[in-house]
């Protein structure tokens, strides 16, 4: 996308979002929740895992296309007593007949990423609510249609962003609004995982973590498609587990907002190296020219004045973190090294001190209620609590607690980094998705005692 593109992209779009509706009443929602889940791949079991764990919900479709992962959905629903759901298959588009030939109130999108905005957008059209994994779109027009789409129909949207949900984040977050760290100053966060065992396999579905070079059409599973944005694309490709706990940090469209972000790539050797050991010198995967830099550095300023740090950081050998640091004028935390510092109630002036006894002391209320519930849920707990927030805000007919604005905002840091990177680290203006809402909007996430 060229700049003046761009440009009149978003302010043709901010022009529709200025006089656009928040807000369209819809049809209540019933005892049990009807869902549709698109997609029952790894990550998309863990969802229905979840959902099956509810008395309140009723799975009532599931879409794929690999009939392996729609007999282990079905299994999953046999094992704990449900009714076999209406199975959807045969054809790329087999979604749409399942949002216009069955009632239902909430659909999970568990897709690769391409799909995720035109499977929202015609979720929302059929006014059916959308609880999307990440990200929301690819190109920043994506993005837009998802929003005015939103916008204009009133269909509830949330993003299925687990992190913001993290123990420690939370607690965290608990210790920010209670002043802990002083008013804040600078947040880092990231995507610091080695996924070159995701982005290649053996392709064999029946050995599905077996070390191999193949990606593409020869792949498995993740390999089979998300390898392909690392071959055509260089900017933050997952940008969400890192900025989605740093806007609640910083009230991002609650009183502060994005404003400005610059991207730089370092050069791309994992990939290529490691399909060259596990595959060969002469595999056709180590012949492959990979666009995505081996580490991906995002600075984000705010309209309050705080910077933000983000990294992406997927293709090299390196133990998993995100790389979290929140910062004030009285404190500072990190989780990379699971210490923090309080000056003045710390017990040496100038040395870290082990975090845990902090976060234990300020862990959620949230945490402490359901923590019992999140026991053995997917990703230490978060699991539990991203779709227990989605399903309870639903069935209260509440604003969602991560939000459309959340949504588009933090995903459209992948094509403004790409933008950044092209045009030699330029720094370029962040869209105000929120037409100036964001001024009075008041924090809402985890503030309900419920979800």
């Amino acid at each position: 996308m060229n700049r003046r593109h761009f440009l009149a992209t978003s302010m043709a779009a901010s022009a529709v979002m200025a006089s656009a509706r928040l807000h369209t009443a819809r049809a209540a929602i019933p005892e049990r929740v009807r869902f549709g889940v698109i997609g029952t791949g790894l990550r998309g079991q863990v969802h229905i895992s979840e959902l099956l764990k509810r008395n309140d919900v009723t799975i009532a479709a599931i879409c794929d296309l690999e009939p392996a992962m729609l007999s282990a959905a079905l299994k999953l629903c046999e094992a704990a007593g449900h009714k076999k759901p209406q199975v959807y298959t045969g054809s790329d588009l087999a979604w749409e007949q399942m949002l216009t030939q069955i009632p239902l109130d909430a659909v999970l999108i568990v897709t690769p990423w391409e799909w995720h905005a035109p499977m929202s957008i015609a979720a929302m059209e059929a006014k059916v609510a959308v609880g999307c994994e990440v990200v929301a779109g690819i190109t920043m027009e994506d993005h837009w249609n998802v929003l005015r789409t939103q916008q204009r129909t009133g269909t509830p949207y949330m993003l299925l962003e687990n992190v913001c949900y993290r123990r420690d984040v939370m607690a965290v977050l608990n210790m920010v609004r209670q002043d802990l760290f002083g008013e804040l100053v600078h947040v880092q966060g990231g995507y610091q995982h080695d996924l070159r065992g995701v982005k290649f396999n053996s392709g064999n579905p029946a050995l599905p973590y077996e070390k191999g070079a193949e990606f593409g059409a020869k792949g498995w599973s993740e390999a089979r498609w998300r390898t392909g944005h690392s071959v055509n694309r260089n900017g933050d490709l997952y940008p969400s587990h890192g900025i989605g706990p740093a806007a609640m940090w910083l009230n991002i469209h609650r009183g502060n907002r994005f404003t400005r972000l610059s991207s730089f790539a370092t050069k791309a050797r994992g990939l290529k190296q490691y399909a060259a050991e596990v595959g060969g010198k002469d595999h056709p995967s180590a012949k492959t020219e990979f666009a995505l830099g081996d580490v991906v550095t995002t600075q984000i300023a705010c309209a309050n004045g705080e910077t933000v740090l983000l990294q992406h950081d997927t293709n090299l050998p390196r133990p998993y973190s995100l790389g979290f640091r929140v910062q004030g004028t009285r404190g500072i935390w990190m989780d990379v090294n699971k210490s923090l510092y309080i000056e003045g109630k710390s017990p040496t002036a100038h040395r870290w001190e082990p975090a845990q006894a902090w976060l234990d002391k300020y862990d959620h209320p949230l945490w402490k209620k359901y923590a019992s519930k999140a026991e053995g849920a997917g990703h230490g707990g978060m699991d539990f609590f991203v779709i227990h927030a989605f399903v309870e805000a639903l069935k209260a007919n509440a604003p969602m607690p991560i939000d459309i604005f959340d949504a588009v905002a933090w995903s459209a840091i992948t094509p403004l980094s790409e933008l950044s990177i092209k045009e030699g680290n330029r720094t370029v203006e962040f869209p105000d998705f929120t037409a100036g809402a964001w001024k009075d909007r008041k924090p809402i996430f985890a503030l309900s005692d419920s979800y």
